[in-house]
């Protein structure tokens, strides 16, 4: 709610001068060390770079799963997420079995109804899998912590591979995993794989590559099929959950961005980069979070996530375009919902804090009966944004419990703390899993204060003063020099993310003009040592003094064919 605390980033100067010596441009290597590159090498984005598939713990039993089915006939079928992780892992999976040796009708997949299934394979998912009559599932970007759907799938004689990348399900202390045929999951017990960061699709992926291996170990291939035309979505699912983004990470998103921009990415992909109005030849990290990632997980949120894994698994571009435009028609019902609920959100909040005297608890949960559960968690990202609270949004399920969607701040690990609340409120929580960053849970209708009441608890005793002030890390002044369409283009060919922020920059500015463009944004025209520069602040309308500090970001903005810098103001302190 207030300004946040602007605090430069530490640069190695060793390191920097390193990078410099080894070729980088000193302004990004200035940037790349602050953010913890220690060497050139760590650069190169080529698959050979690459971890090897063969940390990953559970592999050679997936492998040899997955090939003796494909060898026997035996039908396949997937057990995919609502959210844009499951459905690019689903479409990896499928399409990559088919490169693989699948026949015609020897694949076929599942998705849970957010509303009627809830997470994961639970029996009732596997009933519904039933009915296609599989000799094998397999979970995708879920499965870790179903430990009674994978039992009740074995009970009907269907062997289960679980490739999740969420973590195991912790009983009285003590971390268990399913009873799976095999586990492929960087974050199961005993996994030595470097990249504990892998998304579901990556994990997918992995399991692809060491598929191949098996086969052709075999000798199944006469041309052994190449498996990177699948980049694109890996690198989609992998931005779009939001997961760190660490060297191997920013390689598997690297390479699908030049897979995008080559104009060779899935129809599905290019159709989405049609249907959201962006140039897939420009393709950032950027474009695939923030609007080809919500079309897809609008899927998930308002309808039936098969419209999304269709989308990315034809390979017809007109049907391929029809679907994406279902699939935006959809996001912009879910951009209206968001805006509703997130006005009575606000307002809970309001009167939450008017109730403890104008103080806000040290954390968040809200609970209105008017509230859609298809987007809870967005509406629980932008209170958590707005407060810097570890923040819980619920709405009431098909089946009458509260569920709700939570996400966190830094230093507070949210699925550490539900288990916490589990153990001290033994009755409280039906269901609960998650992340450090985001989690899930399932109470009964009347338990929303005593839970939110727990939560604040958890977070007091975790969480001091300091860890409950928004921070922002910037990178320090931008030598005037640099404010060129030359260096924006130099920090846009970058993959930047999760765990590996785009470059803020921060310095002292005399405002010469501003004012609001379309209602909501703050247009300004700056003053710096004798130049003067553009800039924007979105959703921003208070007008700032003659003279602040502002902490932004370098962008490219192009009008009728030219391109000039643009700075795009994250935050101000005067």
């Amino acid at each position: 709610m207030n300004a946040p605390r602007l605090i430069e980033r530490e640069v190695p100067p060793r390191t920097a001068w390193a990078l410099e010596q080894a070729g980088v441009a000193p302004l990004l290597a200035r940037l790349l060390a602050a953010r913890g590159v220690r060497e050139a090498a760590e650069l190169d984005d080529s698959l050979a770079q690459l971890l090897p598939p063969s940390g990953l713990k559970g592999l050679p039993e997936a492998a040899t799963l997955l090939a003796d089915s494909l060898q026997r006939g035996e039908r396949i079928v997937i057990v995919a997420d609502y959210d844009c992780d499951g459905a690019t892992a689903c479409a990896v999976m499928l399409r990559g079995l088919r490169l693989l040796g699948a026949q015609p009708g020897q694949l076929g997949y599942v998705v849970p109804d957010r509303a009627v299934h809830g997470y994961g394979l639970t029996p009732t998912i596997v009933d519904l899998a039933l009915e296609q009559q599989p000799a094998l599932l397999v979970t995708v970007d879920n499965g870790i912590a179903s430990l009674a759907g994978v039992a009740h799938a074995r009970a009907h004689g269907l062997k289960v591979l679980v490739t999740d990348h969420h973590l195991p399900a912790v009983l009285d202390g003590a971390v268990v995993v399913p009873e799976a045929d095999a586990i492929v999951n960087p974050n199961q017990p005993g996994c030595s794989f470097a990249s504990k960061s892998l998304a579901g699709v990556g994990v997918a992926f992995y399991v692809l590559m060491g598929l191949r291996a098996e086969l052709r170990a075999r000798g199944a291939f006469t041309e052994v099929p190449r498996l990177d035309g699948l980049l694109d979505l890996v690198a989609l699912g992998t931005v779009a959950d939001v997961v760190k983004l660490d060297a191997n990470n920013r390689r598997l998103v690297a390479q699908g961005l030049k897979r995008v921009r080559a104009g060779r990415a899935q129809p599905g992909v290019m159709a989405l980069f049609s249907a959201a109005k962006r140039d897939a030849s420009k393709a950032q990290g950027f474009d695939l979070g923030f609007a080809l990632g919500p079309r897809i997980n609008a899927a998930g949120r308002l309808a039936d996530m098969t419209l999304g894994i269709e989308t990315l698994t034809t390979d017809d571009a007109e049907r391929a375009l029809t679907l994406a435009t279902q699939l935006d028609t959809i996001n912009r019902e879910r951009r209206d919902i968001e805006a509703g609920m997130r006005e009575m959100a606000e307002a809970r909040l309001e009167g939450l804090i008017e109730a403890l005297s104008g103080a806000l608890p040290p954390a968040v949960a809200l609970f209105d009966a008017d509230f859609h559960e298809g987007v809870v968690g967005i509406v629980a990202s932008r209170i958590k944004d707005r407060v810097h609270r570890p923040t819980f949004v619920f709405a009431r399920g098909a089946d009458g419990h509260l569920k709700g969607s939570g996400r966190s701040i830094p230093g507070f690990h949210l699925r550490d703390a539900l288990d916490l609340v589990s153990k001290r409120e033994p009755d409280l929580l039906a269901k609960f899993g998650g992340h450090a960053m985001a989690a899930g849970a399932t109470l009964a209708v009347d338990d929303v204060n005593r839970f939110a009441l727990a939560l604040a608890r958890v977070a007091d005793e975790w969480l001091n003063e300091q860890d409950l002030t928004r921070t922002l890390r910037h990178d320090g002044t931008l030598p005037p020099e640099a404010a060129t369409p030359d260096t924006a283009r130099l920090l846009d060919g970058q993959v930047w993310g999760q765990g590996f922020e785009p470059p803020v920059f921060c310095d002292r500015f005399e405002l010469i003009s501003q004012r609001l463009v379309g209602e909501k944004h703050l247009k300004l025209r700056l003053r710096q040592a004798g130049r003067l520069v553009d800039a924007i602040w979105f959703n921003h309308i208070e007008m700032l003094p003659e003279r602040a500090t502002l902490a932004y970001r370098l962008s490219l903005d192009e009008w009728q064919g030219q391109q000039r810098v643009q700075y795009v103001i994250e935050a101000a302190q005067v």
